[in-house]
């Protein structure tokens, strides 16, 4: 998703509409969680300002990462709304966080999908149903997995009397 500045210009009062699939399957090795990426799929539309390109964009596909618990696969959908403003100057003006200023006559779209999927990775996946499905080992070579099991509270026989002392009535 490459256009230089001269084919946006030629675009200005036709307009631009995007519908494509790009695969970004590199991300994979950006990201080692990452197990698989399906092919994403980019729609939208361009707003041509005097010095800017701002790109309203739609970004589905899903993502395969492991599950923290069992490690299994787990699908992540990915369902992404945003918008991407790109200045032909270094004088921008715009309330917009997600600007990005063109160095040089070419406007690559594709890094800045990327990184929007990056940062729409989640810190935990978890699976839903993991019945049937080769999990993480539960045990090894002396260790094993336990459920948390709360223990009864002994009291330090050191400080026995001082647990009496509340147990007496006020006077």
């Amino acid at each position: 998703m490459k256009w230089s500045v001269h084919q946006l210009q030629k675009l200005r009062h036709k307009g631009l509409n995007l519908d494509e699939t790009i695969d970004v399957s590199q991300l994979k090795e950006r990201n080692k969680e990452i197990r698989e990426v399906s092919p994403i799929k980019v729609t939208g539309r361009v707003d041509f300002g005097t010095n800017r390109y701002t790109f309203h964009l739609t970004i589905t596909g899903y993502l395969i990462l492991p599950c923290v618990r069992t490690l299994v696969d787990v699908k992540y959908p990915l369902s992404i709304t945003t918008t991407e403003t790109f200045f032909t100057t270094s004088e921008w003006k715009s309330e917009d966080e997600n600007f990005h200023i063109l160095e040089g006559d070419v406007l690559d779209l594709t890094p800045v999908i990327e990184e929007i999927i990056l940062a729409e990775i989640p810190l935990q996946v978890f699976a839903e149903d993991t019945e049937g499905k080769e999990t993480a080992p539960t045990s090894g070579t002396d260790w094993e997995v336990r459920e948390h099991v709360e223990k009864e509270q002994k009291i330090d026989p050191r400080l026995a009397g001082l647990a009496k002392f509340f147990d007496k009535k006020d006077n």
